[in-house]
């Protein structure tokens, strides 16, 4: 009995994660012959079927009316990152190319955590923000541009009114910074849309990890983006930064 609850729930995180890695890849809701693809299992489409809606029941999925297709929920995500994502590793590659940009010149203490807000913003596609322990109300922050692009936000009626607001609270730095600041469960911590319980950035996710100069000042770099958002790479990203920074200065 024991083995076959397990055997479902296997069933279940696999049918679950191949719908969240499609979404995300897509930004379209995922039907069931594109899961069934998918899958490695032998299931059936009826099974495909059933599993979909037991997940949707449980409030990890749900569906738009104009679709067959199922999206994640907020607690899908929460779910799919507690449980699936796997830090990858940078290409050595990448990592070349990252520590030449370093390498070019000697940086001011300012001038190079400006340069990190763009050279994140610019390895993620996401909006970087970089701060330093005491400096009140002092944030940098690079790729803001990236916000108006976001796939998910291409409704200019609907969610005009969400990207006024991510862009209001990146310039309101008191309360961005209060929510980057709070004790991080783990090396790198994501806050996932009303987690951040800031109701102005509540349909994006923060990836956020610390950092510390070998002469002792710290602070946060994180990254904003949508729900949506491609979590192993910017965990990856983040966690090659969070290193890399402390060897520059």
């Amino acid at each position: 009995m024991a083995s076959r609850r397990i055997n479902i729930l296997a069933r279940k995180d696999e049918i679950l994660r191949i719908t969240i890695d499609q979404y995300i890849a897509t930004v379209a809701p995922v039907s069931s012959a594109r899961i069934s693809k998918e899958c490695s299992l032998d299931l059936s489409s009826a099974t495909v079927r059933n599993i979909l809606a037991e997940l949707e029941e449980e409030g990890y999925l749900t569906h738009p009316h104009t679709s067959a297709g199922r999206v994640p929920t907020q607690s899908g995500y929460r779910y799919y990152v507690d449980n699936f994502v796997n830090e990858i590793q940078l290409l050595e590659a990448e990592k070349h190319r990252i520590k030449e940009e370093y390498e070019r010149e000697t940086f001011e203490m300012e001038t190079l955590l400006e340069k990190t807000s763009k050279v994140l913003s610019d390895m993620t596609h996401y909006t970087s923000i970089v701060s330093v322990d005491g400096w009140d109300h002092k944030l940098f922050c690079g790729g803001t541009s990236f916000i108006m692009g976001y796939p998910d936000y291409q409704d200019v009626n609907r969610d005009i009114r969400k990207i006024k607001n991510i862009l209001a609270a990146l310039d309101e730095k008191e309360r961005l910074l209060e929510v980057i600041n709070r004790d991080l469960a783990k090396r790198i911590d994501i806050l996932i849309g009303r987690e951040m319980e800031c109701s102005d950035i509540d349909g994006c996710s923060l990836v956020v990890s610390k950092y510390k100069f070998n002469q002792g000042l710290s602070g946060r770099i994180a990254i904003l983006g949508p729900i949506r958002m491609d979590y192993n790479r910017v965990i990856s990203t983040l966690d090659y930064f969070s290193d890399l920074i402390g060897e520059i200065l």
